[in-house]
């Protein structure tokens, strides 16, 4: 499971483009799909490990976006993708707050992050316990990593999602006018080859009973024509 996470069986590229196909066959409106990308994208720029699925399901929700597209677009934050994520992310939120970065958060990320999670552990466990709480990991974890994580991935994750809504919007358009062409074609070929059927005023139904034999139309018009036929020719008339 650990080495399919990092790479899969078939590779990135073709597990890519199966997204890319499932993507497409959506039964949705384009924008929808395409908002739902773009929520996807978004997520996977924050710092939010182990609930990037949840909250792009909710935010696709409440901004009426596709959910199963926003779940398939977190694919872009992955194992070869977060390190370089959350280097950029970091670097940015550090220069938003006005503060100097530290090359040495680099090195020590997964300690920090080890950290915080240790500490964590210790403070749930002495919520039931008389052992005393520890903030020190929690503390350089969130004003260190954390927030400027937060800021800097809300910026980037922004224009990556905007980035791919314009680029998957006339895509998934293209592709689902394509598919409807498609079908049309296949069923007017069905169409086609289907036995047309013969109304009773193409051809009448043989062995029935006179009258039977002519439409009830054309029995009407018919007997009308009749009438006009004896009243002209009544004597005394012209």
């Amino acid at each position: 499971m650990l080495r399919d996470s990092l790479w899969p069986r078939g590779g990135w590229g073709r597990a890519f483009t199966y997204i890319r196909h499932r993507l497409n066959r959506l039964p949705d409106p384009p924008h929808r799909i395409a908002r739902g990308i773009f929520i996807g994208i978004f997520v996977s720029f924050t710092p939010l490990f182990g609930i990037h699925l949840i909250v792009a399901a909710v935010l696709a929700k409440l901004f009426r976006g596709n959910v199963l597209a926003s779940l398939f677009a977190t694919v872009i934050g992955n194992p070869l993708t977060f390190p370089l994520i959350a280097l950029s992310a970091i670097k940015l939120g550090h220069w938003m707050t006005w503060e100097s970065y530290d090359a040495s958060h680099a090195e020590g990320l997964l300690d920090i992050f080890a950290q915080a999670f240790v500490d964590t552990r210790h403070n749930l466990i002495a919520i039931f316990t008389s052992a005393p709480t520890q903030w020190s990991g929690m503390s350089e974890f969130f004003y260190d990593i954390f927030l400027p994580y937060l800021l800097g991935g809300v910026v980037m994750g922004t224009v990556a999602g905007a980035i791919g809504y314009y680029i998957a919007l006339p895509l998934v358009t293209a592709y689902q006018k394509a598919r409807k062409l498609r079908l049309k074609a296949r069923l007017a070929k069905l169409k086609a080859k289907l036995p047309q059927r013969k109304t009773v005023e193409d051809e009448p139904v043989e062995c029935a009973p006179e009258g039977a034999l002519v439409a009830p139309q054309k029995i009407q018009s018919n007997e009308a024509a009749e009438k006009n036929d004896k009243t002209d020719h009544e004597p005394g008339r012209g």
